[in-house]
């Protein structure tokens, strides 16, 4: 009978008495938070892990504990520059990976950017969508050839992506208002999307992809919120969760934040999660859009799953990148 796990699995809860030696994994975003948790606890597992960051010195400080868990473990870790903001940076790390010609079973998307003030990427598209999306979009795709059969993506998104769903006529809000929480929302929408569509794509390969809300954690992510909107942000959720006669919220612990990653990417069954919104090591259910709940209810909204919306995201994807996959 599979093991039931529930939102405070941890990582070592999801993987206990799982060998993942063989397996060679990417997580991209290794700087910081859940990218750190995510890339010790696989190869702490025997996994051969290959860490993106953006600040490499940064990351190095802060994988220490990761390596020194690969080694007892039996797993591996190494670290590549990419910095997602930069299509340049983007298409030079792929091309790197692509030389050494070693495959993955498993791509996780992990790294992005939360509420950030109104900017640009170096290519000029709005910093979240940019960064959250696209960037990935360019990656993981010019990635795919290496991605082995029956292999996997996860996407990391959040429960955020109920503040709105992509918009494919603004995406950078050239005519819109900009809102940080709106941006945040479209990019985290996106990256379900981005799920839906590839594992349309990439399923008669045997390969699924996925998209993962980790929960709410106190991570870098949230570096540009100031304490009180982020209490103020917090009392309100509770108002709402207790209007839905739920208890009240509470922050997870990195670890258990990481383990709904792992869990899709390597423990659940393919079929299970392929093109689905997971959540607290689950697969969410869709909640229509007409029905109000709170922004930390469980459930996806069912416009970031469209297959339709993902399709018509993917063809503006290629436009915005001047790429077709």
């Amino acid at each position: 009978m599979a093991n039931v796990f529930s939102p405070t699995s941890t990582t070592e809860d999801v993987l206990s008495g799982l060998d993942l030696k063989g397996k060679r994994i990417l997580v991209t975003g290794v700087s910081a938070g859940l990218g750190v948790e995510t890339a010790r606890a696989l190869s702490a597992h025997g996994a051969q892990v290959v860490g993106t960051a953006r600040d490499l010195g940064k990351a190095t400080v802060a994988t220490a504990q990761v390596r020194k868990d690969a080694a007892v473990g039996g797993g591996s870790f190494e670290m590549v520059a990419l910095d997602l903001a930069s299509l340049d940076s983007v298409r030079a790390c792929a091309d790197g990976l692509l030389a050494k010609a070693k495959p993955f079973d498993v791509v996780i998307a992990n790294a992005g950017v939360m509420a950030t003030p109104f900017g640009h990427t170096a290519d000029g598209f709005e910093t979240q969508f940019g960064t959250n999306h696209l960037g990935h979009f360019v990656l993981v795709n010019r990635l795919a050839p290496l991605i082995r059969a029956g292999g996997r993506l996860v996407n990391l998104t959040s429960s955020g992506h109920r503040r709105a769903n992509v918009d494919l006529e603004d995406p950078n809000f050239a005519r819109t208002p900009y809102d940080p929480f709106i941006a945040y929302g479209r990019s985290k929408t996106a990256n379900i999307l981005f799920a839906v569509a590839f594992d349309q794509r990439h399923r008669r390969r045997g390969i699924r992809a996925a998209a993962v809300h980790p929960g709410g954690i106190q991570t870098e992510l949230s570096r540009h919120l100031n304490a009180s909107h982020a209490q103020d942000m917090i009392e309100q959720m509770n108002k709402q969760l207790a209007a839905e006669g739920q208890p009240a919220f509470q922050w997870k612990t990195v670890p258990q934040g990481a383990a709904t990653s792992v869990w899709t990417g390597v423990v659940a069954s393919p079929d299970e999660v392929g093109g689905r919104y997971c959540e607290n090591c689950h697969v969410g259910r869709i909640v229509a859009d007409s029905v109000t709940i709170s922004i930390i209810s469980e459930g996806v909204r069912g416009y970031a799953v469209d297959p339709t919306t993902a399709d018509a995201l993917w063809r503006k994807s290629e436009e915005l990148v001047g790429e077709q996959f």
